[in-house]
């Protein structure tokens, strides 16, 4: 039997990255509008939604398969609404595809109209099942709901959309041509966070640091971090994903004089290579990416850099990966997200010739793992004897009777601590460390 009306139940699940999250989180704070109540338990959900990732076709798959589970909920409990949102259905010609397939979904939504889904809610409940996926944007979402309130970190959109390109990527195609939102909102949305207890907020765009280029006055990235920065009762501003050719020397001079500007700049080079740069349509050369590593580094000695890397791209040669081996070396990232190409439906790369064995792929994708953990490993070590600022998350998800947070350059904390110390700046002093996490005591409160 469905719940009353003022108990009915919404259950979010986001696939992909941080901007799907985003998106995940707005679509449950319009449906608390019309009175669903958060929950995690999908039996007992009155509406789930699904806000999808399709930049893999793996993850694609992965999704799919979750949609075709929640057909037997729909068949106990009619009552029930499925809504499918974000990048998969967003696809050209994906909608009928997936309609066809998942018949027993009410609402359909892409990328471009999320804001709308109060009232695709509402035709729902009026007309029953709901498709719309708008081609093209037909605004920027200045005003969004604050999806995040109450919460200790939040992620807030800078941006929307990409211009780059990437022979492998299929987000342009999905997301559509950037466009930023105005710097007043933004700070706006980021004040009326802080007020609900917010301290970090993560600044969101496919291509942060191109940010403002499309505004009608001269005002860049660099600008509104200063802008952000200067919240009252915000503590700690990071940002993501910056984009190599658009990093100026202006928005590294801007981190390195900030007062709450975390000091990690994830800067993805994806290939050591010149000749799978240009492959790739990355628009820099392996020389360009170390001259920013070498300012960043001039500037403020102490950042923590990360990265994104893929093996394996149509093409590449053992020589190829050889000095994507050495940029890692030679750059030493604390931390490295690295994958093996797949390829993706509708994109550039997809049609390339010498695709590279799957064997080769997950031999070169291992190698490149070891190197790195070992570096990731050297730059923890690194950090013992020391005492950092962290910003206490809660629990540690691997052990309940420690604290859990996170550095200024993002790096994993555990420590013994009460939880009263949850949701404050503590200083932690760092005894120990393995690749991925640190291992300390807390020494003060500040």
């Amino acid at each position: 039997m469905s719940s009353t009306k003022a108990q009915k139940k919404v259950v979010t699940l986001a696939y992909g990255c941080q901007m799907s999250e985003r998106d995940a989180d707005t679509l449950t704070e319009i449906s608390s509008q019309k009175g669903y109540i958060r929950s995690q338990e999908l039996e007992k959900a009155d509406l789930i939604i699904i806000n999808t990732c399709c930049v893999r076709e793996s993850a694609e798959n992965k999704i799919l398969g979750k949609i075709g589970e929640l057909k037997h909920l729909k068949e106990a409990n009619p009552q029930l609404k499925i809504a499918i949102s974000g990048c998969m259905v967003q696809q050209p010609g994906a909608l009928e595809r997936l309609r066809k397939r998942a018949p027993h979904v009410d609402i359909w939504a892409g990328t471009h109209n999320i804001h709308e889904f109060q009232r695709l809610l509402e035709e729902s409940e009026e007309k029953g099942k709901v498709a719309e996926v708008w081609e093209k944007p037909k605004e920027t979402q200045e005003s969004v709901p604050l999806a995040e309130k109450g919460k200790l970190k939040a992620f807030v959109n800078i941006s929307y959309g990409c211009d780059n390109f990437c022979t492998y990527c299929i987000v342009p195609h999905v997301r559509g041509r950037e466009r930023s939102r105005k710097p007043e909102d933004i700070v706006e949305e980021i004040s009326a966070l802080v007020k609900t207890g917010c301290r970090e907020v993560t600044l969101l765009g496919q291509n942060v640091n191109s940010y403002g280029q499309d505004l009608d006055r001269a005002y860049d990235f660099a600008d509104l971090l200063k802008a952000v920065d200067a919240i009252d009762g915000l503590w700690r501003v990071r940002f993501m994903t910056s984009h190599p050719k658009d990093l100026s020397d202006k928005l590294i001079e801007t981190i390195a004089q900030g007062t709450h500007l975390c000091e990690h700049i994830h800067l993805p080079f994806q290939a050591g290579s010149n000749e799978i740069l240009k492959s790739m349509n990355r628009k820099y050369t392996r020389e360009y990416y170390l001259s920013r590593i070498a300012k960043i580094k001039a500037i403020i000695p102490q950042a923590s850099l990360t990265t994104d890397i893929i093996v394996g791209f149509p093409g590449e040669t053992e020589e190829d990966f050889e000095q994507t081996l050495d940029l890692v070396r030679e750059v030493r990232y604390s931390q490295a997200f690295t994958f093996m190409y797949s390829k993706r439906s509708g994109t550039p790369a997809a049609q390339m010739a010498e695709q590279i064995p799957l064997d080769i792929k997950k031999r070169r994708l291992q190698h490149l793992i070891n190197v790195q953990n070992a570096q990731s490993l050297t730059w923890r070590q690194e950090m013992i004897g020391k005492t950092y600022e962290v910003l206490v998350e809660g629990p540690s998800k691997s052990n309940p009777d420690r604290l859990t947070g996170r550095t200024r350059g993002n790096e994993l904390v555990v420590f013994p601590g009460e939880a009263k110390l949850m949701g404050t700046l503590v200083q932690v002093l760092i005894q120990d460390a393995n690749s991925w996490t640190l291992f300390g005591e807390c020494v003060e409160g500040i």
